[in-house]
């Protein structure tokens, strides 16, 4: 199985040739990680000293943050928070909130909003989701088409390197917005994929749903209602060598935001949502946890994930078991594959 980045309430922690080591950034709330080479990259936030990416060249031994992050004033908006870092092209994207997306082509250090989707002219129907208004899926198709995921102002895609974005939402549900529930934008996308073996195909955790598109996102069929427990949740996860299979993680509803049923349980389709089976063989039972939308990964090994009660897990696609990896960590914020 791989080498993990685990983010946490109370900072970084690695999980490296089977061992668990951190934490890294303490009194930092560490949203996201990634590795560029030997360089670590974490999206952290501080209550004290706000939202910031920082950098570290040594293992985690000392740290740099980015200079001057944050929106031009005459946009009115303050950045709140970082969310989620992608790696692309030799260039780093960057999701924060409100519903921002920064790139950065110096390795972090400095950032440059993107002004379409800052400037969108949907924005006003855009509303903050209960972790925020936040950008955390970031997404690339094999042609260079980019996708990005906002709570909850839904998903959009752009076919010109960022210069403009469309929404592509339809037939994606809003159910708590009675008077309108298909909406252009305003949907609540928990977390959104690229199939990297098959780009038109995408999937969403929805607030209201599990969704697959086959046509890059212009129309979504909606897959939820054939076995799983609930419609709610937040990770989701793939195979990237069978683009059919895929695994999410049911939560009770909105209201309530802990493990359907009082157990971990992973559901999972071989046949692109047609159909799930319960795939919950070593997790944990009971556990009133939770899992949220950036702790999960995979790649073509395994699926991982962790919980807000401090447990990070892996299955191997061709095994028939999760193994707990590490246990007793702080909240699970996120788990990244050591790329």
């Amino acid at each position: 199985m791989g080498d993990l980045l685990i983010g946490t309430k109370k900072g970084l922690f690695l999980q490296r040739s089977g061992e668990t080591s951190g934490p890294l950034l303490t009194g930092w709330e560490v949203f996201h990680a990634v590795n560029v080479g030997d360089t670590i990259l974490a999206a952290a936030n501080s209550a004290f000293f706000g939202p910031s990416v920082q950098r570290s060249a040594d293992g985690g031994e000392t740290w740099e943050r980015d200079e001057g992050l944050g929106l031009p004033e005459s946009s009115g908006l303050t950045l709140e928070r970082v969310w989620h870092l992608e790696p692309m092209d030799g260039r780093l994207l960057l999701g924060g909130a409100p519903g921002c997306l920064f790139e950065s082509t110096d390795g972090g250090v400095t950032w440059q909003v993107n002004e379409a989707l800052m400037t969108h002219p949907t924005r006003e129907r855009w509303h903050p989701g209960a972790g925020g208004m936040c950008t955390h899926s970031i997404q690339r198709g094999a042609d260079g088409t980019l996708y990005v995921a906002i709570s909850a102002a839904g998903a959009f895609r752009s076919d010109d390197h960022g210069a403009g974005w469309t929404p592509i939402n339809q037939d994606v549900a809003a159910d708590f917005l009675p008077d309108d529930p298909y909406p252009e934008v305003g949907q609540c996308v928990h977390k959104l994929l690229v199939h990297p073996a098959k780009p038109e195909r995408l999937w969403q955790q929805n607030h209201c749903g599990v969704y697959r598109s086959d046509d890059r996102g212009d129309t979504w069929e909606r897959l939820d209602k054939n076995g799983l427990p609930s419609d709610f949740g937040f990770p989701i996860m793939l195979d990237p060598s069978d683009p059919d299979s895929a695994w999410v993680l049911p939560e009770d509803g909105a209201g309530n935001r802990v493990v359907s049923g009082g157990r971990i349980a992973a559901w999972r389709t071989r046949d692109a949502g047609e159909t799930w089976s319960l795939d919950s063989n070593g997790l944990a039972d009971p556990a009133w946890t939770g899992i949220l939308r950036e702790a999960s990964s995979f790649d073509g090994e395994a699926v991982y994930f962790g919980t807000q009660s401090g447990s990070v897990y892996a299955r191997e696609h061709d095994g028939d078991h999760w193994t707990e990896l590490a246990a007793q960590l702080p909240p699970v914020y996120s788990v990244e594959v050591w790329r």
